[in-house]
């Protein structure tokens, strides 16, 4: 099935179709087979289920003898008669099947009962399955009887419809000679058959050239001499019957040879009609063979051995644009170079240097054909007999490609330096113009840093005047605008402190002081400072006590929290801000986590960015957005790991993560116990050092109101010549002229005591200055100064006695 029938149907069309040459057919073969098993199986078993289960094996195997003998016909009607084709035979075999299957196959799948098997085809008792048209006999009997005829019948009418085709004939004369008389045999016959008569009948097939070559090869490969009219030997007999086989094979051969040495005892016209009918299959097999050339991309020529034109294909003409005369048989390659000279398409010098070159059969070569600008490549191979074959391809396309190619690989490293020069301009001016930003914005900013303490002066006066008219004019109009007042003055502090907190970040001015210390007295000064604000907005700040120490930067670690807590306590409007610590490992997690407001999840990672505040936070709070952009620049700075989770209208978690110091720190003792803001100042002396006698003038005014005796000094020179007496604390400013607060109370404390408590109240915000102070046991308050924050400070190192009084 799959080699007689299937593959052969698929070879046909994929022969047509098939553009590749070497495509795998393998595989289809072999899925061809197994579906052939496959289907052959799936009949079977449908045979098996429908078969009536009395059918005996012996039965099985008689109806298949039966079905195979449908090929009886057509095979023995093939040797015995000269007229049989492939149409009667296919015609035959067909009819004789569909007979089978009715008188055969159906009665086995039927019972017995069945309309069609006891009634007939329609009803018509002539069409019984087991008995047509009468006929009684045994069933097996009936069945081969009736679809051999009917085969044998069509096989004859199918064969009488046409008359056979010249291949057929070749091969029924094979079979079936005219004569009964047996074929003679080559090597015992005696002929008078002469040399000429054996080239005459060979050139018929052959051509009279190959012909001629081919005996003139055989003299001298064998050293013989041959003449036309002397009787063939049995040798050239055996050359000529070896050489007409190489063209119309082995059978056909003989054949002719037979016809030849009967020629006169026969007639003449039924040896030439044959050779006729060779002829023409000989003509079916190269068209189909010239066919199968044009076909292809490449064009190609076969040239004997003097080099004259005896095979080409469509392509080549078509690639030389040759006219009809240059395809003819018998045209030298000569010739076909000459022409090409002459019409300008090869230099005329280079005509006999190709013919060479085609000629040596070496490596492929180009060859550019000037007139259509079409470039070849030339492949020559030899032949046996001398001669060569040669293929052509055109390639511009991959020769333009790759001309494309070099020229871009020519000019490849002209342009890269090109485009290095161009790119280390474009750098050197990119680096310019970013170090002028940079140089810029540097200056921008440490001129914000170093004129903090200029520009918070002016607004440290104001607040220290405005808080005096708050003092004295109580619940009055003018009191109330004094807060109004104050409250602005708070807003512009908290505006231009986050301004300078950023300048001097970005500037580079903050450098960490890593210390180990133990975080519970950081969180409970930061709880302390925070409870009042808190306090004001009715809500309940929890400071959860911790024992962990960590390694930071203390100062800068304090800031970061107080902006956490301050924007916590900023934006919820009921419930609680409480601040803890868990530890996770090594680190520390200090927790900040609010009732608030909550943040958007698409709009966590943009809080940190400065001057950002969202539709929420700016319907429940003043501000410009600088407060987390402090803490993020902090966090930088001190290298800590900054985590937010949020959820809108539930609550804020703020999470600072910082290594656990290996060491543990001394717990931070409270050496006095904090004193209520409310506590009287009354007669406590003070002593302010400021050179900015606006500032001691609202210093004065609102420490007198408070009940303190103050005495103020603008430096060295002031404590010099003015008799002041011993003060119970000292306020000072950090930069003096010439001098610094620290010093003055360095001197201060050398006359009257170590235990001098003393205030730094300064603009500058520096670590270095916090650092000094720290070191002096000086507490320090930023400008511009908040009363609340210096009045609770004051009353920590109060002198109990006076307090008594």
């Amino acid at each position: 099935i799959s080699n007689d029938l299937v593959i052969p149907l698929f070879v046909r069309r994929l022969l047509k179709t098939s553009t590749s040459e070497t495509e795998d057919w393998s595989t289809l073969i072999l899925n061809v087979r197994r579906g052939a098993i496959f289907i052959l199986l799936f009949i079977a078993f449908l045979y098996y289920r429908e078969s009536t289960n009395s059918a005996r094996l012996s039965s099985i195997g008689l109806m298949s003898f039966a079905a195979i003998a449908q090929f009886a016909p057509a095979l023995i009607g093939g040797l015995i008669w000269r007229g049989a084709n492939g149409r009667g035979a296919a015609l035959g075999m067909v009819a004789g099947i569909l007979v089978w299957g009715y008188t055969l196959l159906l009665p086995s799948l039927a019972a017995a009962d069945t309309g069609i098997i006891v009634h007939g085809l329609f009803g018509f008792e002539a069409l019984r399955p087991q008995a047509l048209f009468g006929t009684v006999a045994e069933p097996l009997n009936h069945g081969v009887l009736w679809s051999l005829s009917i085969n044998a019948v069509f096989f004859v009418l199918g064969s009488l419809s046409r008359a056979s085709v010249p291949l057929e004939r070749i091969q029924a004369s094979i079979f079936v000679p005219r004569d009964a008389g047996p074929m003679p045999s080559l090597r015992r016959f005696r002929t008078a058959i002469t040399v000429n008569d054996l080239k005459d009948t060979i050139g018929r097939y052959l051509g009279v050239e190959r012909t001629e070559r081919s005996f003139q090869s055989f003299e001298k490969t064998n050293g013989a001499s041959l003449h036309g009219n002397e009787q063939a030997s049995m040798d050239v007999i055996r050359f000529s019957e070896q050489l007409l086989a190489s063209a119309v094979g082995s059978s056909s051969a003989r054949l002719i040879l037979s016809l030849l040495f009967r020629r006169h005892d026969r007639e003449s016209r039924d040896a030439f009609r044959l050779l006729d009918d060779a002829t023409e299959a000989l003509q079916h097999n190269r068209d189909l063979l010239q066919i199968a050339l044009d076909q292809m991309e490449q064009g190609i020529t076969v040239f004997d051995r003097d080099f004259r034109l005896i095979c080409w294909n469509r392509q080549y003409r078509a690639l030389f644009d040759l006219p009809d005369e240059m395809g003819q048989v018998g045209v030298s390659l000569d010739r076909i170079l000459r022409h090409l000279a002459e019409r300008g398409d090869i230099p005329a010098d280079q005509r006999v240097a190709m013919l060479n070159r085609l000629t040596s059969f070496v490596s492929p070569w180009q060859m550019e054909l000037k007139t259509s600008g079409r470039i070849l490549e030339l492949r020559s191979n030899p032949m046996p007999d001398g001669g060569i074959v040669a293929t052509y391809a055109d390639i511009s396309g991959r020769v333009e490609q790759d001309l494309a190619l070099k020229r871009a690989n020519e000019s490849l490293e002209q342009r890269v330096k090109t485009r290095t020069i161009e790119l280390t301009r474009v750098n050197e001016e990119l680096a310019q113009a970013q170090m002028l930003a940079e140089e810029a914005n540097l200056g921008k900013t440490r001129f914000l840093a170093a004129a903090g303490h200029d520009i918070l002066q002016p607004l440290n006066a104001a607040r220290l005047y405005c808080s005096s008219l708050i003092e004295k004019a109580g619940k009055g109009p003018a009191g109330k605008a004094a807060v109004n007042i104050e409250s602005s003055l708070e807003s512009v502090e908290t505006i231009l402190g986050a301004v300078l907190d950023i300048s001097r970040l970005d500037a580079g001015a903050m450098k960490p002081d890593d210390t180990a210390f133990n975080l519970d007295g950081l969180l409970r000064q930061i709880g302390n400072d925070f409870r009042p604000l808190a306090a004001e907005k009715k809500l309940e700040l929890t400071i959860m006590p911790s024992s962990l120490t960590v390694t930071t930067d203390r100062n800068l670690l304090r800031r970061l929290i107080q902006n956490l807590v301050s924007n916590a306590i900023k934006y919820t409007r009921q419930g609680c801000v409480l601040v803890g610590v868990r530890r996770r490992g090594e680190l520390a997690e200090i927790q900040v986590i609010d009732t608030g407001i909550g943040i958007a999840g698409d709009k966590l990672n943009t809080v940190f960015r400065e001057f950002t505040r969202l539709d929420e936070g700016a319907r429940e709070a003043e501000g410009l957005g600088l407060g987390l952009s402090i803490v993020d620049r902090i966090a930088r700075v001190l290298r800590l790991e900054i985590r937010i989770f949020s959820s809108p209208g539930k609550g804020t978690r703020f999470s600072v993560i910082l290594p656990v110091a290996a060491v543990q720190a001394r717990r931070e003792i409270e050496a006095r116990a904090p004193a209520r803001a409310t506590a009287s100042l009354a007669g406590l002396h003070v002593l302010c050092i400021d050179n900015d006698a606006r500032i001691l003038e609202g210093m004065r005014l609102l420490l007198e109101g408070w009940g303190c005796n103050v005495d103020t000094a603008s430096g060295s020179k002031d404590l010099e010549t003015a008799k002041i007496h011993r003060p119970d604390i000292v306020l000072a400013d950090y930069h003096l002229d010439g001098e610094t607060g620290l010093e003055l109370v360095v001197r201060l404390r050398a006359i009257h005591g170590d235990t001098l408590p003393a205030v730094l109240v300064t603009a500058d915000r520096s670590n270095e200055v916090r650092t000094a102070a720290g070191g002096l046991e000086i507490a320090v308050i930023n400008k511009p100064l908040k009363p609340a924050v210096l009045r609770s400070m004051m009353a920590r190192v109060r002198p109990l006695a006076p307090a008594a009084e």
